[in-house]
């Protein structure tokens, strides 16, 4: 079962609408944060999830977590900075399964310091996981999806795109560069039944968020994980931070059959922090 790209009329059931069994999921960055609520999600929603991560142990983690939800579940020890690593992924799904519906380019790294410090090896390692990444995984999930006339293709771009920050330059130029990856998949992947859209959340407590709470040790430390909280809570006004499962529940819709007219848009769950036209 492919997604439709035929309008969904509204003497559908809702849970039809949602409904991902029998469909292909591969998603990057599954041993943790939005990539592992991603797979929880779409896997309780019905799909078979391939799910890849540089953290073994932690996406094999994910896959158990998964099969003691009575969900289906394989994970790949893989490093999407290697395009034989991501094509073998996506070779996982079409040669196990038959076919790929679901790409989620998930995996990603932040980088903070400011332009004039900013080395070759940072800007390489970020660019080469937060772009070529995200750009290997598209042309591996097109090469599978155009045959078969259908997918859904879904990036991770940020928040920062509408509000670049200081000492963010690099990793805000490779969300700025795959809002417009996918923008352009969008439009090539149109006539063959693909679509294709990038979330662009806001304050998400994950690893991501991790740094500004953790001790020397790489431990929480209570106070500053309530001041982070805190802070975060002032730049929304709902007033918090929001969770990895709030992405995935968005990302659930955008590769559901409810999303069927949604393609080449930036989705933004970020409580309100920015509301672009």
């Amino acid at each position: 079962m492919g997604g439709s790209m035929q309008a969904l009329g509204d003497e559908v059931p809702a849970g039809q609408a949602f409904d991902l069994t029998g469909r292909i999921a591969v998603l990057t960055g599954a041993a943790s944060g939005i990539g592992r609520a991603t797979a929880l999600v779409l896997s309780g929603a019905g799909a078979t999830v391939v799910l890849g991560d540089i953290d073994g142990p932690g996406v094999e983690a994910t896959v158990k977590e998964i099969d003691g939800r009575g969900g289906r579940a394989v994970g790949v020890e893989m490093d999407v900075t290697r395009r034989a690593d991501v094509d073998a992924l996506v070779a996982r799904a079409t040669g196990s399964y038959g076919r790929i519906d679901v790409m989620g380019n998930i995996a990603g790294v932040r980088s903070d310091g400011p332009v004039v410090d900013i080395t070759d090896t940072e800007f390489d390692r970020v660019l080469d996981i937060n772009l070529r990444g995200v750009f290997y995984g598209c042309q591996a999930a097109l090469r599978a999806m155009i045959p078969q006339g259908s997918g859904n293709i879904i990036n991770i771009s940020s928040g920062i795109v509408d509000d670049p920050g200081p000492t963010m330059a690099t990793y805000g130029m490779t969300k700025a560069a795959v809002a417009s990856l996918t923008k352009a998949i969008a439009s090539e992947g149109a006539e063959y039944g693909i679509r294709a859209n990038a979330i662009a959340p806001g304050i998400i407590l994950s690893n991501f968020s991790r740094a500004h709470f953790v001790d020397e040790s790489g431990e929480v430390d209570p106070a500053r994980f309530e001041a982070y909280i805190e802070w975060a809570a002032t730049l929304s006004p709902m007033a918090r931070v929001g969770t990895p499962a709030e992405v995935a529940w968005m990302i659930l819709y955008l590769v559901s059959d409810a999303a069927s007219f949604v393609t080449g848009q930036i989705m933004r769950p970020n409580g309100g922090s920015a509301m672009p036209w």
